[in-house]
């Protein structure tokens, strides 16, 4: 059964004197500092894992891995960044987990907030359920939980602990987005005990949202996107259908609603303004966090095929509402699920899955692939509908740089191509930045002079160039000095940047390095090396 430790850095809940938790230091100051050992390679790089007891989950299968890929690889620096990366949500993210055992909360209180609501007295979490927070914000994020557990999923066969726990993250998101669904990070469920956080202040939204349940309420389609990934990984690995309960559905039906919803165009046949289901207004003085005209978003046509999301997985808002990369994601994402459906009693629910995909997929080749002048037919970040488009790529996940990543193109489809050799340049992507120490994309959301190590890490799992793929490894490991991959780095001084602990960047990490083992081991264990799965460390126990 899986450890179940409330991190303290994940919580306000203090723990008990007797308990040897309350020694542990906050995650936060801990992977700020250098710990013992340090390698003996080039960049002395420290062991930034915490002590076992302070550890908020544990997976054997895990530990097997880690041992038997540092001890394959050839480079120790890149060993202790994957040795610090691999686990690093489960050492400290797991912030609530239980295995569906415990009674249900059978209070009654005299007021129900809806976190109290639906992960209280009503019951709805007596299956599996998983908190995971980001990392240095005690909340949930839909796509970043989703991304932490990715490099898990193939073991989660494997280990029952590892499969309990994606089945508990998919079981909450699902609550989450049948309260929600057009929110982004959400609070500790009622039962785990845990404070809730300080979300966003003064943000006007509508469809309105509760405080003790959502955390921050930006509208980001690949947030949806990302639910139905982790259950698509979860069934490609397991085979388990275990997550197809009536909650699942009903998050499903939300999510429908929300793609029909935002598929509509701001004007309707008789040119009159139609109202936006979804509003958000902020009180700030940075532009991309608030949408314009009061709160509705630029203009889009109807009709085209294509979904609308106000904000970028970067929670930055989108210019154009029809953002191209989460509207490939959710594309692909709908079909895997379709797939998992049709073997299911929920035959015309799957075809309508399937319906909505190729509808989408159609409006991205429509509208989504427009001429440049240097680099021929190429994919925007951003349309309307009406012909104006945003040539660009940002570092977040979903991006243009990981549509093959996603499953959406093959990596040598042409416009993909075309795509990426403009993305990757300073003279196509405004937010393409070199610097003396560090080069890549970069984004709005930190500005200017950072970019995000993320970016180098998508550009080596698409790519099939030795060098390229390598220049982007040993670049993100030479930013990379506290032993844990950072949101973004100082492209003229990588000694300067943001986030110490961001747990989904180091999970892209372990997901690098694990892609380059199966795909190209050479680069990653020496010359001579076989081709190598996290399967062969646990079947070789």
């Amino acid at each position: 059964m899986a450890m179940l430790l409330l991190f303290l850095a994940a919580t306000t809940v203090a723990a008990p004197l007797t308990d040897p938790r309350a020694a542990c230091p906050k995650y936060q100051s801990y992977s700020q500092t250098l710990h013992q050992p340090l390698t003996k390679g080039e960049l002395q790089l420290p062991f930034q894992r915490p002590a076992p007891i302070c550890r908020t989950f544990t997976s054997p299968a895990v530990e097997q891995v880690i041992k038997d890929v540092t001890s394959r690889m050839k480079d120790v620096d890149l060993a202790r960044l994957f040795e610090n990366a691999f686990p690093n949500t489960l050492d400290t993210t797991i912030s609530w987990h239980v295995d569906g055992l415990e009674k249900k909360d059978t209070t009654k209180p005299v007021r129900k907030t809806p976190n109290q609501y639906f992960f209280g007295s009503r019951g709805n979490w007596n299956g599996a359920q998983s908190f995971i927070v980001t990392g240095d914000i005690t909340a949930e994020w839909i796509r970043d939980s989703t991304n932490q557990l990715q490099g898990y999923q193939a073991l989660a066969a494997k280990d029952p602990t590892l499969k309990n726990l994606i089945l508990g993250a998919i079981n909450t998101q699902a609550e989450y987005i049948i309260v929600a669904p057009y929110c982004n990070a959400f609070q500790p469920p009622f039962p785990s005990g845990l404070g809730a956080a300080t979300g966003g202040p003064g943000d006007t939204v509508y469809p309105a949202s509760d405080p003790s349940f959502v955390f921050e309420c930006k509208y980001e389609l690949d947030s949806l996107a990302h639910f139905l990934k982790l259950a698509n990984e979860f069934y490609g690995n397991t085979k388990s259908v275990e997550f197809l309960t009536p909650r699942f559905y009903s998050a499903i039906r939300s999510i429908l609603n929300v793609i029909k919803q935002q598929s509509n165009g701001s004007f309707d046949e008789q040119g009159h303004h139609v109202v936006n289901k979804y509003r958000f207004q902020r009180q700030t003085n940075t532009g991309t966090e608030t949408l314009s005209l009061n709160g509705i978003g630029n203009p889009i046509k109807g009709g085209t095929g294509l979904i609308r999301s106000a904000f970028r997985p970067s929670d930055d808002a989108t210019i154009l509402p029809f953002f191209i990369p989460a509207n490939a994601m959710i594309s692909v994402e709908l079909k895997r699920m379709a797939n998992i459906l049709t073997n299911s009693e929920k035959k015309e629910l799957a075809n309508e899955l399937t319906e909505i995909a190729e509808t989408v997929e159609q409006g991205i080749r429509k509208h989504g692939i427009v001429k440049h002048e240097e680099f021929g037919d190429v994919y925007a970040f951003e349309v309307d509908g009406y012909g104006s488009h945003i040539l660009m790529d940002d570092a977040n996940l979903p991006s243009l740089l990981s549509l093959p990543h996603l499953g959406f193109v093959q990596a040598d489809d042409p416009i993909y191509q075309n795509t990426r050799k403009m993305i990757l340049s300073q003279s196509g992507n405004p937010y393409y930045l070199e610097g003396r120490e560090f080069s890549g994309i970069g984004g709005p959301h930190i500005g200017l002079r950072h970019a995000w190590p993320m970016s180098r890490l998508v550009q080596a799992m698409t790519s099939d160039n030795d060098t390229e793929i390598m220049n982007s490894i040993m670049a993100v490991r030479d930013s990379s000095k506290l032993g844990l991959i950072h949101e973004s780095v100082n492209v003229h001084f990588s000694a300067a940047y943001t986030r110490s602990w961001f747990a989904w960047a180091n999970s892209v990490f372990a997901q690098t390095i694990l892609d380059l083992a199966k795909r190209k081991p050479h680069l990653v264990f020496g010359m001579g090396s076989e081709p190598y799965t996290v399967l062969d460390a646990v079947s070789s126990r």
